[in-house]
């Protein structure tokens, strides 16, 4: 039974806490759209998504109606891209026109992102995985809603650095071509390690082959929750601090579990997860950074920051378990520097930088999310940062991820707006002295002696 109390409750966290539902995420395959040519396989495409999802923005708006709660974002991922073209597509052209058909199916049933542009070749890459990286730059450019990610490592396989050196190269490129819109290309791209097959979070959502044909995930948010819930006990011990914490991701996990339970019985599609990721937006009061100042920083990246991270990561988890049995994607604290307003403000003051956002990523749950940095910046800077955080997963045994941007035309010191969610970024300074004779090593970083658990 829900009590009187308890509505109040969620009433309060939604209209003074920040508290929503940042996203539900349909999750499409594709694997039975190929067709004989890349046009046959781009109109099966673009039917089985804009059939399966035509409901889902009108799904959404109607549980906010019902439940008062907030549902930010309507998103689709499908089964890597790299898989469904690959005995069709001879080149990136080809790609490029499936990601169009990605983008006009995405119009057509009215969602804010589309995911699984991607490739997994964390091992290696085929043929259709090299053309689809190869490809990434032009059909970010030339799309509106598409969202890309490639799985470069794995903790079973190590990392593949040839992709990685490739990467590089490709942001480069993306930047270069979205100059004129602050690099923007490059925010819709992310570089995994150990990616999760069901994480509806942009820029990294695709739909796992190990999943259903159809599957409902949904993303909570709740920073603003959880900052209010610990000024209550500001000054209290770590007991006290842990157990708020706990309790107050069991409370907003609850609140993503009745939103996806809801979803799914009226799309009659199958309840995947729920991501207990918190989440932030550049409004203020709903930012991962002013949690890390309540528990006791100055600001994010002072001495201190990354066992406060470790300590709400790990509480926000077991919150989260005890509230839903189907958590997964990512779960944990998001750090994305442009898209949290204390983080940004750490940044301008000098307190955060890459290399301690770096170290901070040791004990979240993603990895240097939108970090903007100089549009000078090498490709082969910007393969040994991408380097580092997947060594960083690949050690760990954990999800870690890159999303850099250099803004071609800006300098440190200097900021670039993207508006939304996006939010504007200080451009960071990055450690320039040079990495390129490890980048173009060829082959891969045999997996870690860890990794053989058969």
């Amino acid at each position: 039974m829900i009590t009187l109390n308890e509505v109040m409750e969620t009433n309060t966290m939604v209209s003074k806490m920040n508290l929503d539902v940042r996203t539900i995420t349909m999750g499409i395959s594709l694997l039975d759209c190929v067709g004989k040519d890349v046009q046959e396989t781009c109109d099966n495409i673009y039917k089985k998504i804009t059939e399966s999802a035509k409901d889902l923005v009108k799904t959404g708006q109607e549980i906010t109606k019902l439940y008062g709660i907030p549902i930010i974002h309507k998103r689709i991922s499908v089964t890597p891209i790299a898989l469904v073209g690959g005995s069709v597509c001879k080149s990136t052209d080809d790609f490029v026109m499936i990601a169009k058909t990605l983008d006009k199916a995405a119009a057509e049933v009215g969602v804010n992102f589309i995911g699984g542009y991607s490739a997994l070749v964390s091992k290696g890459m085929t043929p259709a995985d090299k053309l689809l990286i190869e490809s990434i730059p032009q059909a970010l450019s030339e799309t509106n809603v598409v969202c890309s990610s490639v799985n470069c490592g794995s903790t079973k396989t190590g990392i593949n650095m040839d992709a990685v050196r490739l990467i590089g190269e490709k942001i480069k490129e993306a930047a270069e071509m979205t100059k004129d819109q602050g690099s923007i290309a490059c925010a819709k791209f992310v570089v995994f390690c150990n990616a999760p097959d069901d994480n509806p979070f942009m820029a990294g959502a695709f739909h796992g082959v190990t999943e259903a044909d159809r599957i409902i995930n949904v993303g909570v948010s709740g920073p603003g929750v959880v900052k209010q819930a610990l000024e209550e006990v500001r000054g209290e011990s770590f007991e006290v601090l842990c157990e708020t914490i706990k309790k107050t991701a069991f409370k907003i996990t609850r609140v993503g579990q009745l939103v996806a339970k809801e979803a799914s019985k009226r799309l009659g599609v199958p309840f995947g997860i729920v991501d207990l990721s918190l989440a932030p937006t550049p409004a203020i009061g709903d930012s991962v950074a002013d949690i890390l100042h309540e528990i006791g920083v100055e600001y994010a990246g002072a001495p201190g920051t990354t066992a406060a991270l470790a300590l709400l990561n790990d509480q926000v988890k077991k919150g989260g378990i005890m509230a839903s049995s189907y958590v997964g994607g990512l779960s944990g604290a998001f750090i994305p520097v442009s898209e949290d307003q204390g983080m940004i403000d750490a940044a301008e003051k000098g307190c955060l930088t890459i290399e301690k956002l770096e170290a901070m990523t040791c004990v979240c749950s993603v990895g240097l999310d939108m970090i903007a940095i100089p549009g000078e910046t090498k490709a082969t800077t910007i393969s040994g940062i991408i380097a580092d955080e997947m060594a960083i997963g690949m050690i760990n045994q954990k999800t870690t991820a890159v999303r850099i941007i250099p803004v071609i035309g800006k300098k440190e010191g200097e900021s670039v707006e993207f508006g939304g969610l996006l939010g504007y970024a200080p451009i960071m300074k990055v450690n320039n002295f040079d990495c390129a004779d490890f980048v173009n090593r060829t082959g891969r970083i045999p997996a870690p002696v860890h990794s053989f658990k058969n």
